[in-house]
Formats: C-alpha cells, structure tokens, sequence
C-alpha cells in the first residue's frame, strides 16, 4: 500500500505564491516520474508538471515561468513551488507518483488532492 499525502493548498491573492509538497510512504522500492496535475470546477484534469528520478522536468505552457517542480528523493517527497498565481490557477492539484514497489511492481498512485483558490 503506498499513501501520497499534499499539503500546502489555501487561498492567495493574485500575484501571490503557494507552495504544494507532495509526501510518499508505504511499500516503495524506488520512485520514478512524479507530477502535478490540476481540476479546475467543470474541467478534466490535466498536467501541471513532472519530473522524473533523475530531474528531468516538463512543464504545461500555462505555467511555465511561474511554477517550479522539484523533489527531494531521499525524503520521497514532491514540491511545487507555485508564483505569480492567477486566478485561472484556481483548481484542486494532485500529486502522481509511478514507483516500483518493494515486490517488484511498477504501479501509480495518486494523493487525494489539496485546494488552490487565487483571488483577485
């Protein structure tokens, strides 16, 4: 059982900056890409960022310039630095792991997703 728990969520002004973690425990043998995705209200959801085990970053044109995804392997944990927030950066995000677990399994798992509101 692997469990990703966010935090960091809340409510800023326009302009303002948030940032998100993103904690991993349970039955991992090692993480591979890790990412952020968003729901705004009546939306899909879709990619904010990624990035993978060894740094590699990718992020949406929407954010790029703004937000900042980083990840602290030993600590098994995602971060999400977010600036400049707009509203239209109002959303739920969810942390996205891929990880290999300690029976040899490649599997994903999602956190239960932690609330940005950006007021103007």
């Amino acid at each position: 059982q692997v469990h990703l728990e966010e935090s960091g969520g809340g409510l800023v002004q326009t302009g303002g900056s948030l940032r998100l973690s993103c904690a991993a425990s349970g039955s991992i043998s090692s993480i591979k890409t890790m990412g952020w995705y968003r729901q705004a209200p009546g939306n899909q959801r879709d990619l904010v960022a990624t990035i993978t085990s060894g740094g590699i970053t990718n992020y949406a044109d929407s954010v790029k310039g703004r937000f900042t995804i980083s990840r602290d392997n030993a600590k098994n944990t995602l971060y999400l630095q977010m600036n400049s927030l707009k509203p239209e950066d109002l959303a739920v995000y969810y942390c996205y792991a891929n990880f290999i677990t300690v029976d040899g399994r490649l599997q994903g798992s999602w956190g239960q997703g932690t609330q940005v509101t950006v007021y103007s």
